[in-house]
């Protein structure tokens, strides 16, 4: 058995260069497959652990294969995948989400994988749904993110604020409160590198918008919901209801003005973020609550797939270990050590605190983002544009209609 490796970004773009995986695998029958597989557990021993133990347990189970999981760091990931996938070589499976996939299916580098599960009955429509494209199933669901508002007990009872705000129209009311004490109502992580998953797109959700328009051909978050989301932000910041520097913030949360009780709201939190918050603010002091609501409540999260590159399409081994992941055995372990959410029916969520309890239920209100060819590409388009208007350089509906012009001409509208 081949050990679990964790590779530097130069080791990993070299052995996507080299032969391995996809070709070994195809032309040996099955015989081999090689996964890709991310920080899902972000702690870097468990995640040697339990991929160790997946690994062997599954060659135990299939005598004759030799499998290996790669783990990957998240940085570069997307140019990594890209180059590998073009070059049909470095890994036959590999872990995407919903708004990665669509454009490597338009580049044709990518195989279905609806064959591998047998019964689909146990996963749950919405998972299924969200890693298919045009009707095929390109994304094995293993795993199930979810994220909500997190909010500081003890800065709004400072401001006088008894119950938590989750709705727009609250976090208007508790913003000039909560300044008055010195806290922003909101930790917003502005930096252009952060997600929009995570930051601005839950907003333009909540307030009924979208990314981009029906027919995929423009984009659609320069309307009027998305120029209210923004503003919404923009009006926030001008009564101190954002932290100082929001708009050159990162998602991380030590030194954030949340862990540092200068907010009272993170909007977006996992819950294996919640004993580092906890242990910043007291435990005492952190409430979980359910998606925040504009005229709908949503939130961000997203199935995370195991996808069969097209080169390895015939690799009979990669498809025995994606279906092997998706068990219910594997699923649980995952869940347990990750902290994500199982997108099987059948398996239980290992951890059974109140506060898994809260993200568990609020699955059905979570929003895998839009999907697109050019997906991330637009997000990197709109980033830049909304931390403009963050800094007060641009106005709301200006600075959405220079990135919507930019998004339509690399989508060639």
């Amino acid at each position: 058995m081949r050990k679990v490796m964790a590779l530097s970004l130069a080791a990993a773009l070299s052995a996507a260069l080299a032969a391995c995986g996809g070709d070994d695998g195809e032309q040996s029958g099955g015989g081999n497959v090689t996964l890709w597989m991310y920080p899902v557990i972000s702690d870097q021993a468990k995640s040697q652990a339990f991929w160790a133990k997946v690994e062997k347990d599954f060659e135990a189970a299939n005598a004759g294969i030799d499998a290996k999981i790669e783990l990957q760091p998240w940085d570069g990931r997307q140019e990594k995948v890209t180059t590998a996938l073009a070059a049909g070589k470095g890994f036959d499976l590999v872990v995407l989400g919903p708004d990665q996939i669509p454009q490597y299916v338009q580049q044709g580098t990518l195989a279905p994988v609806d064959d591998v599960l047998a019964d689909k009955s146990a996963f749950g429509k919405s998972a299924l749904d969200a890693l298919s494209v045009n009707g095929k199933l390109y994304g094995v669901p293993i795993y199930h993110t979810a994220t909500l508002p997190v909010y500081n007990r003890a800065a709004l009872a400072k401001a006088g604020i008894t119950d938590v705000p989750d709705t727009w129209a609250e976090i208007k009311d508790a913003a000039p409160k909560l300044a008055a004490s010195g806290v922003s109502v909101l930790n917003y992580a502005g930096a252009p590198n952060e997600t929009l998953n995570l930051t601005f797109y839950p907003l333009l959700w909540q307030n009924g918008g979208s990314v981009f328009g029906s027919d995929g051909k423009s984009v659609a978050f320069n309307q009027p919901a998305g120029v209210q989301a923004l503003q919404f932000l923009l009006d926030l910041a001008a009564v101190g209801g954002l932290q100082q520097g929001a708009a050159t913030s990162t998602s991380s949360l030590e030194g954030s003005a949340f862990t540092q009780g200068k907010a009272a709201v993170l909007p977006t939190v996992q819950l294996s973020q919640l004993s580092q918050i906890e242990k910043a603010i007291g435990a005492e002091n952190v409430v979980v609550g359910q998606p925040i609501e504009g005229k709908r409540r949503v939130s961000f999260g997203l199935p995370g797939g195991v996808v069969l590159g097209k080169h390895a399409a015939g690799n009979a081994a990669a498809k025995k270990l994606a279906a092997y992941l998706a068990t219910p055995e594997v699923m649980a372990g995952l869940a347990k050590e990750s902290g994500f959410f199982p997108t099987r029916s059948d398996v239980q969520v290992p951890d059974a605190s109140e506060n898994a309890k809260k993200f568990a239920a609020a699955i059905d209100k979570l929003y895998p983002g839009d999907t697109h060819p050019k997906a991330r590409q637009v997000m990197s388009v709109l980033a830049p544009h909304i931390q403009a208007a963050l800094q007060g350089k641009k106005s709301a509906q200006q600075a959405l209609d220079d990135a919507a012009k930019e998004a339509n001409a690399l989508l060639g509208g």
